[in-house]
């Protein structure tokens, strides 16, 4: 039975993860942070690589979308839980076999490790075949467990733990120590004296039906004598121990390369999945986007910025939702308002829901359509460099350049004003930019401070709100309305009572 992968439905072989490197927008998006949360706690299975990746096409988004609402199904996710965990125990296990130091422990690590390997493979195959799966993924594993649980290679190591556990279960040996010294010999019967011992000290127990234990350090090296006394048991029960020795050169590579990359992959899930469950109990929304490579109309209801959710729900604080909607002929959002309203979060969250649709991941949102992009391009105000020569302007326009030499029509520019020139030529500079988009009919988000660029073709004016009545009060509500620079100087002037009205009344007075 074929089964590769969790995460991609057939062999990758594009896919290098030690060549994959975080893509160039991910610190503008704030995607660095959002995948270093993501991931806290599944250090081990190194998932970076996989957020590194997106997908090319609408059947591998589907593929992962097919997984997830599998993995959503409480019993699918239990069964796949209690694996991975089988899996973690199994893989300590062989890493304290190589840590120890003496050779029959090593080996007896090693034989558990396998027993628990086997157990666990065994209880996923048993559990997946009594769940209702939809996806392709779990479907095509599910035949895989069934046939690799049968095949004789399992089979073999599985009936030779079992036989070999059953051998160690007969060994059984007396200790007799005299001062410094010990010897080891097979237990007879008859040699048990604890009746005896217990019986002539009896009457210093006050209860003589108590029994005193000693209690055992739990850590697992051995002190040098008992890695000696285990060496003479070894030597007394030869043929058991020589089995141990050939089961671990027989089954040195026992763990099946399909199932241990399984166990790595559908942590990307698990790390995906428990981070967004934290926004969900504070009502937040997610969905799997409906994705389209030909139709670029979009549509979010309630999307939030991953990255800043992150801090504000940890420090219990509100989120501010937004909607965005492109239709028909609509590419460009033009964003305005004033400082600190939430503009740059908007077009942040944009490319943020484009990016992780393309990872075949839930969404921030609900009902959400977006485009399948082939690139997305960011261009926002870095900070100056003093060993580069270029003047912040010129450095600027050669960044933007570079992006249109690439973008192609399935392209996503996200850009910000030019600050470092006059507002004259920000204006040509901005009307060059989104000209050079409306003629790649590519998507694009641009936030500036210039109402004319909203009146472009192709454009959908958007205004970062302010409160009615305190217009030092951001809502962080994008509005979707034409520009008018003036709304805002309105507020500040109705709020210092400097309005035309206010004025001639004082005049009057």
């Amino acid at each position: 039975m074929v089964f590769y992968s969790i995460l991609f439905q057939g062999p990758k072989d594009d896919f290098h993860e030690n060549s994959v490197t975080e893509p160039d927008f991910f610190p503008d998006l704030h995607l660095d942070q959002i995948v270093d949360a993501i991931i806290s706690g599944y250090e081990e299975y190194n998932l970076k690589p996989y957020f590194y990746a997106p997908l090319p096409g609408i059947r591998e988004i589907s593929y992962r979308h097919e997984i997830v609402r599998d993995l959503e199904n409480e019993q699918i996710h239990t069964t796949v839980t209690r694996f991975a965990k089988g899996m973690q125990m199994m893989r300590n296990h062989l890493v304290q076999s190589e840590k120890l130091y003496y050779y029959w422990q090593k080996l007896s690590w090693f034989l558990d490790a396998a027993r628990i390997y086997c157990d666990t493979v065994q209880g996923l195959a048993h559990e997946l075949d009594a769940c209702m799966l939809t996806s392709q993924g779990f479907s095509d594993l599910k035949e895989y467990l069934k046939h690799y649980v049968a095949s004789e290679l399992f089979k073999s190591l599985y009936d030779d733990i079992k036989q070999l556990t059953s051998e160690l279960a007969t060994v059984s040996y007396c200790l007799i120590i005299r001062g410094k010294e010990i010897t080891v010999r097979k237990y007879e019967p008859g040699d048990d004296f604890s009746d005896a011992v217990v019986n002539t000290f009896a009457r210093f127990l006050d209860d003589p039906a108590r029994y005193f234990h000693e209690n055992f350090p739990d850590y697992p090296e051995m002190n040098h004598i008992e890695g000696q006394i285990l060496d003479f048991v070894a030597r007394l029960y030869h043929d058991v121990f020589s089995h141990l020795e050939l089961f671990r050169e027989r089954y040195d590579l026992f763990l099946d390369s399909t199932i241990e990359r399984f166990d790595r992959e559908v942590q990307f899930y698990f790390a995906y999945l428990q981070f967004i469950d934290t926004c969900r109990e504070k009502g937040l929304s997610f969905s799997l986007p409906v994705v389209s490579d030909t139709d670029k109309n979009l549509r979010c209801w309630d999307g939030f910025d991953l990255a800043l959710v992150t801090r504000l729900v940890r420090e219990n604080r509100p989120v501010i939702c937004n909607d965005f909607i492109l239709e028909g002929e609509e590419r460009i959002f033009v964003i305005t308002g004033p400082n600190q309203g939430g503009k740059t979060t908007y077009a942040r969250t944009f490319g943020q829901l484009h990016y992780l649709a393309r990872l075949g991941c839930p969404v921030p949102g609900r009902e959400v359509r977006l485009y399948l992009c082939d690139q997305i391009y960011t261009h926002f105000e870095k900070e100056e460099d003093i060993e580069n020569l270029m003047s912040k302007l010129e450095d600027d326009l050669v960044r933007i350049h570079d992006i249109f030499t690439k973008a192609t029509s399935r392209s996503i520019i996200i850009n910000e004003m030019f600050t470092s020139t006059t507002v004259q030529d920000a204006l040509f500079l901005g009307k060059q930019v989104l000209k050079r988009a409306i003629d790649l009919d590519l998507l694009c988000t641009y936030v500036t401070f210039l109402d004319e660029l909203t009146k472009l073709e192709k454009t959908v004016s958007l205004v970062s709100g302010v409160d009615a009545e305190n217009p030092d009060i951001r809502t962080y509500k994008i509005e979707r309305r034409p520009a008018d620079g003036l709304s805002y100087a309105h507020a500040i002037a109705r709020k210092n009572r400097l309005t035309y009205q206010d004025i001639m009344e004082r005049i009057k007075s």
